[in-house]
């Protein structure tokens, strides 16, 4: 059986190491971190095309008891006035729909039924080479441990030291000047419908909220931020720092953001916007990448997870079906490449609407409805193509 090293145990990590053992493969997960993360976290929209996915590998009951459905998102502007709706997808046949989750807790879940299926995980491993050896490559870790394996898979995020052992020349990851803060208010601060986005193009900050059935607010915002960050400099400025920012950028408007902010008792941490919208070379002989390490996406798109699953199923049928391993990849990257690029594309776009100053606000607020009748509509233009994409899992990949 040829052994896999998986590099990376957050959402593409465990899922590709169930679609290779599925493809009758032996992988091993290797992660960086010295053991899983816990504790307060942003969290993410699966849309549907992500949970069918899963679906494709027997692996989304995992999700079962997890976060809440969230099947649409209502849109408004600053002084509170709809703009619409738009949907998360379309409900799969048995009535699936999309659903919010913390991302640790959909990283955990992936992680238990990998490990239920028997897959190893090794922690601690930071990866710093990937050496050609007989045929196959070893993974050469921070700690001086060495792992042979006939192939390597990057799922290590949009920092990825893979990438840039395929390609040295490979460009950064590209800054969108706004941040992204998340948290969890206590029950009873809203009265909203559960399950519905409250999407609010702010005149200083985007603000999103929904309310999970026992009515704790999941909530987050996307103050602007002009310059880069360094590595440290957002987590130095502390929760006191960024309750004051919020309370000043979400006063000028109406609605219960910055009450929202008020009852959230945890600490707020601060995270910087990243996309990837080209990497020219996904693999290099018996190495490649997948998810955010090839294509990391704003979380505008929201498809972050779900282009992240897609791709580990698309990896493991390309890899089943094709002899060899660079025949394989590259029938994986005609698969997979204009679908993510236009992911990004569109994430980028829709980033491009939080921030803007009045009279490109009183354009977008006069547009707005119009695009969303437009995108929530099956014509050509629709964001169909996103959610309704689907993964047959027997089907064959042609050489």
């Amino acid at each position: 059986m040829k052994t896999v090293a998986v590099i990376g145990a957050g959402v593409a990590g465990p899922t590709v190491a169930m679609a290779l053992q599925l493809a009758g493969f032996e992988p091993v997960v290797y992660e960086s971190h010295p053991t899983d993360s816990d504790g307060v976290g942003a969290f993410v929209i699966l849309h549907v095309n992500g949970i069918d996915a899963l679906r494709a590998i027997g692996a989304d009951k995992c999700l079962d008891g997890l976060g809440f459905d969230t099947p649409q998102m209502r849109f408004r502007s600053g002084t509170g006035r709809s703009l619409g709706v738009a949907g998360t997808g379309l409900p799969l046949a048995d009535g699936t729909v999309g659903r919010t989750i913390r991302r640790a807790d959909l990283c955990g879940a992936l992680r238990d039924e990998a490990l239920r299926r028997g897959i190893r995980f090794e922690y601690g491993r930071r990866l710093v080479e990937a050496e050609d050896e007989d045929g196959g490559v070893v993974a050469v870790f921070e700690d001086g441990t060495r792992r042979a394996s006939e192939l390597l898979i990057g799922a290590d995020g949009i920092k990825s030291r893979v990438r840039s052992l395929i390609d040295p020349t490979a460009p950064p990851a590209r800054y969108i000047p706004n941040l992204y803060i998340s948290g969890y208010a206590r029950a009873g601060v809203v009265d909203a419908r559960p399950g519905e986005y409250q999407m609010v193009f702010g005149r200083r900050c985007f603000f999103g909220y929904t309310v999970a059935p026992g009515g704790e607010v999941w909530w987050f915002a996307n103050p602007p931020y002009p310059n880069e960050p360094g590595p440290n400099e957002l987590r130095a400025l502390g929760d006191a720092h960024w309750r004051t920012t919020l309370a000043e950028l979400l006063s000028v408007d109406p609605g219960p953001a910055r009450k929202i902010v008020e009852a959230t008792e945890h600490e707020l941490v601060a995270w910087p916007f990243h996309d990837i919208p080209t990497v020219s070379r996904w693999h290099r002989d018996r190495v490649i990448i997948i998810g955010d390490a090839a294509h990391a996406t704003s979380p505008a798109a929201g498809q972050g997870a779900s282009m992240a699953i897609e791709d580990s199923v698309e990896l493991g049928r390309c890899l089943r079906d094709l002899p060899d391993a660079r025949q394989a990849f590259r029938a994986y990257e005609g698969l997979r490449r204009a679908r993510v690029e236009r992911v990004v594309e569109t994430g980028a776009k829709w980033s491009t609407f939080k921030s803007v100053g009045p009279v490109t606000r009183m354009i977008r607020d006069l547009v707005m409805p119009i695009m969303l009748k437009h995108y929530a509509g099956d014509g050509g233009a629709s964001l169909g193509w996103m959610h309704h994409h689907h993964i047959e899992w027997d089907e064959r990949v042609p050489a």
